[in-house]
């Protein structure tokens, strides 16, 4: 997932502050927008992701990883059809970007990742992330003693700066492990760890119910997943029809982030054997991401 910025005169800010009735008009717009972003220049949209689609790297190297054979590779035709290669300008661009523009959405949703976090503590020494990014939830690992954390996303430019985010926190560098990984086919044994952690990646994987059926298999019996992810607003509300205009755009521009899943229904229907609890919020600073689900499964 990605959070954009947009220039006033944009035609996606039109969008936002047009009349119901413009939206049809801006549609040929955006499809033209659409089709001018290539791989051979940087679009003039500002934006930065916490998206990650999922490829695999194998990392069977590693001694203290449960690396399942089975789960540590891919075909070629699987990783270009879950995430199509990408130019390395493209990963550093969005590595970049999403270290230093997500400030102001993190300061927003910390109430909620410090809540969810605390159900880690005292119950997982072992945890995955899943899409760690740049690594902004590190601060919130510090409560919880003896913990190892391993991180998974497709971008490998990430690592630096999750690296840099891990010793901020004070965690030690043996005590985290960065693996270029598929949401969809992660690379550790079953029952392997006490945690996984999710925060705005559901939006962008390939398949939603794979990547929940990956995080159920790596669990232990009564592990717990907590996630907080963007979702789709209220059908027939404005909000709704201005996410249904820009949701190709988006797809484009943020590496796969898709603003219409109904995320919290997919992860009630994973059915987790200890059960999920979701709860909505909504942000006051992010137009057209501003509905979100938060809560915890367990496994």
């Amino acid at each position: 997932m990605a959070i954009l910025q947009f220039s006033s005169s944009s035609p996606i800010s039109k969008i936002i502050h047009s009349p119901r009735r413009k939206i049809r008009d801006l549609q040929d717009s955006i499809k033209t927008q659409k089709n001018l972003i290539t791989t051979d220049s940087v679009s003039s949209f500002s934006f930065c992701t916490c998206g990650r689609r999922h490829f695999i790297g194998a990392m069977t190297s590693i001694p203290f990883l449960p690396i399942s054979p089975s789960h540590a590779s891919t075909s070629t035709e699987d990783l270009e059809r879950l995430r199509p290669p990408k130019p390395d300008w493209y990963e550093e661009f969005f590595a970049w970007s999403m270290n230093t523009e997500m400030e102001s959405y993190e300061k927003e949703i910390s109430d909620y990742k410090m809540r969810l976090f605390d159900n880690l503590v005292g119950k997982a020494e072992k945890v995955l992330e899943v899409g760690i990014g740049t690594g902004p939830n590190f601060k919130y690992y510090t409560a919880i003693p003896n913990l190892s954390v391993i991180g998974i996303d497709p971008n490998a430019k990430m690592e630096s700066y999750a690296r840099k985010s891990a010793a901020e926190a004070g965690l030690k560098p043996e005590d985290f492990t960065f693996i270029q990984a598929l949401g969809e086919s992660i690379p550790l044994e079953d029952a392997s760890v006490d945690a996984v952690v999710g925060t705005l990646v559901l939006c962008s994987v390939t398949d939603v119910t794979q990547t929940l059926n990956e995080i159920k298999r790596i669990l232990r019996p009564g592990g717990t997943y907590i996630f907080i992810e963007h979702v789709a607003a209220e059908d027939g509300t404005f909000l709704r029809l201005v996410q249904n205009v820009l949701d190709p755009l988006q797809q484009v521009v943020a590496d796969g982030c898709h603003l219409t899943r109904h995320t919290g229904e997919s992860i009630l229907e994973a059915r987790f054997n200890g059960g999920a609890d979701v709860k909505k919020a909504s942000l006051s600073r992010f137009a057209y991401i501003s509905s979100h689900v938060y809560g915890v499964a367990y496994n």
